[in-house]
């Protein structure tokens, strides 16, 4: 079975239908078929962050959504830690002329770790890395 990294970016926009990227992200895993995910504890702060403002109703369902993630034996939840920490921190200081984040740094360095080449996000960061971007505004159908 292949296996992808995926980022905060897709993680939106699988739960937010309105989503700008809901399609892509869609799109890009009807293409993938059967697989596994493998994500972070820091991209599921991300976007528990990202989903913190506004209705209450907004953060509950975040909040389920993450625990459903942790306990989907398809996705792999890799746990955040002090090494983990400092080897993206690392990664951040030598990219000085990229706009990496640290979560970006986090994410790169689980998926070379890990052998994966391809991340269902939208952000092209990850491209100036040799990775494989899934979601693309160009393979997005139109009835999502």
């Amino acid at each position: 079975m292949k296996t992808v990294f995926a980022d905060t970016a897709y993680w939106v926009a699988m739960a937010r239908p309105r989503d700008q990227w809901r399609s892509a992200a869609r799109s890009a895993l009807r293409q993938l078929g059967r697989v596994r995910i493998v994500t972070t504890d820091e991209v599921l702060t991300e976007f528990l962050t990202g989903l913190s403002r506004g209705d209450p109703r907004v953060r509950l369902a975040a909040a389920r959504w993450v625990r459903a993630l942790q306990s989907d034996p398809g996705v792999r939840v890799m746990p955040q830690s002090r090494a983990s920490f400092r080897k993206a921190l690392d990664r951040y200081e030598a990219r000085g002329d990229k706009g990496y984040s640290l979560q970006d740094c986090v994410s790169m360095n689980v998926m070379e770790a890990c052998s994966i080449t391809e991340i269902l996000t939208s952000d092209h960061h990850f491209e100036q890395e040799g990775f494989t971007v899934l979601m693309k505004r160009d393979n997005a159908g139109s009835s999502d």
